[in-house]
């Protein structure tokens, strides 16, 4: 049977080109651009200004989905200048650099590659000195490329954590205190690698509030995050026994004070270093806004702060919409509401399917029987969960379309099903590696 297409096609491809305009804001290239350019002899990065003629060597650290491509602005900039370089980025994210080493590790589990490039990009920052400089550049997904284990701490130990912590429904800021106290390279540690070098860090950023010390968990900010946190986490999420021993046992040492805490903001290790957030998804949604209102519609943007569940977010987000489409509040059609953020999936199936897929399916149980509403939800990194969709589309048909092919929304949804679901109804978006991360975007588009 053809299922149905209304609201129609076009309104999908609006509510594309919308995300792509928010895409087009954060790309890497251009979000260093703004923020890193030379004047005469003088190197200006964010707020941070600098002598080049005094600068011995400069030196390339990066890590995360944007490094690279942010790594190449920075190349075309800097060039012969950078003296060497080591950019981990995930599988199918890297790209040919001249002055930097590019090594492909796994995300959002970390591998054995992941582990050679912290220990590269270390080996590589301990080769600086007080008369060099260390530009940093960091961005989401810089966490798992870089897993650098603490003592008493396996590579095994990590990825055992890792798929817990993203199993139980946690944050990424809780996901990141933990891993924070059990990196040599995170938590501001990769600082005290740097033998007094100038450190400068050029931050795209995946975390709700732009939190210095949780984006790329903080490599090069001094964290905020104790011991105690990791343990309430773990407990918080009845996880504490689930985890290995060897994470509890360097929990508890630490909460004991027989192994030190990650250095705090004061601590004189940070008095050369400076941090530069130089694009977010507060940009990438403003974007979204002037394009949206250039396509004829009222633009609403309700956060860029979305957490908690993600079929939670969906109901919320689609009654806004089902009030538009009713009574003109709180804009009046043709509208789009636009959000952002980064929520979470507790699994409890054994599905296949992310964050955005699963808010969308929800999403199209709470259009039902509406008319004239799409909602898109994507990964700005094209990348949702263990899928290669960004996200999916769904509308005031998806339900009735499902039905007619056989399939159970509900049943779907209960399983984390998601990506199943929208690859049968052909909904699903796939937009490959777009070499930037800023969380997720939702649009949804209420028609006049």
């Amino acid at each position: 049977m053809k299922h149905q297409t209304q609201p129609g096609k076009f309104h999908k491809q609006t509510a594309r080109a919308i995300f792509d305009a928010g895409l087009e804001a954060v790309a890497p290239e251009t979000c260093v651009a703004r923020h890193l350019h030379i004047s005469g002899s003088r190197l200006h990065a964010g707020e941070t200004d600098l002598d080049l003629e005094r600068i011995r060597h400069i030196y390339v650290a990066g890590a995360g989905k944007a490094s690279a491509a942010m790594a190449d602005q920075v190349e075309q900039l800097l060039g012969p200048r950078i003296r060497d370089g080591v950019v981990i980025t995930k599988y199918g994210h890297g790209m040919p650099l001249a002055h930097c080493r590019v090594m492909e590790a796994g995300h959002p589990v970390p591998d054995t590659s992941g582990l050679d490039g912290a220990y590269a990009l270390l080996e590589m920052v301990s080769q600086a000195g007080p008369e060099d400089l260390i530009l940093c550049l960091i961005s989401g997904g810089a966490s798992a490329l870089t897993p650098a284990p603490a003592s008493g701490i396996t590579l095994a130990d990590k990825q055992d954590t890792t798929r817990i912590l993203l199993g139980c429904g946690a944050t990424i800021h809780e996901i990141n205190t933990i891993r924070k106290h059990l990196s040599r390279i995170k938590g501001g540690r990769l600082c005290a690698a740097a033998n007094k070098a100038q450190v400068v860090s050029l931050i795209l950023s995946d975390v709700v509030g732009d939190d210095l010390d949780i984006i790329g968990s903080g490599m090069t900010a001094p964290d905020t995050g104790y011991f105690s946190d990791c343990r309430a986490i773990l407990e918080q999420h009845r996880i504490w026994d689930t985890v290995p021993e060897t994470v509890r046992q360097r929990i508890q040492a630490g909460i004991k004070g027989s192994i030190s805490d990650t250095p705090k903001p004061g601590d004189p290790l940070f008095s050369k270093v400076s941090n530069h957030v130089v694009g977010s998804l507060s940009d990438a949604l403003t974007a979204a806004e002037k394009e949206a209102g250039r396509r004829g519609f009222t633009p609403l943007v309700l956060s860029s702060m979305i957490q908690g569940e993600a079929r939670e977010a969906a109901g919320f987000l689609c009654a806004i919409a089902r009030e538009i489409r009713t009574s003109g509040r709180p804009v009046a059609p043709p509208a789009c509401l636009l959000s952002g953020g980064e929520t979470t999936v507790t699994i409890k199936g054994k599905g296949k399917g992310g964050r955005n897929t699963e808010l969308a399916l929800a999403g199209a149980m709470n259009l039902a029987g509406t008319n004239g509403i799409v909602l898109l939800s994507a990964g700005t990194d094209g990348t949702d969960g263990p899928t290669d969709a960004a996200g999916a589309f769904a509308d005031t048909t998806t339900f009735s379309r499902a039905q007619a092919l056989g399939l159970s929304t509900g049943a779907l949804l209960a399983d984390n099903d998601s990506y199943n679901f929208f690859l049968a109804l052909e909904d699903l978006l796939v937009t490959g590696p777009t070499r930037t991360n800023v969380m997720d975007m939702q649009i949804l588009l209420v028609s006049g």
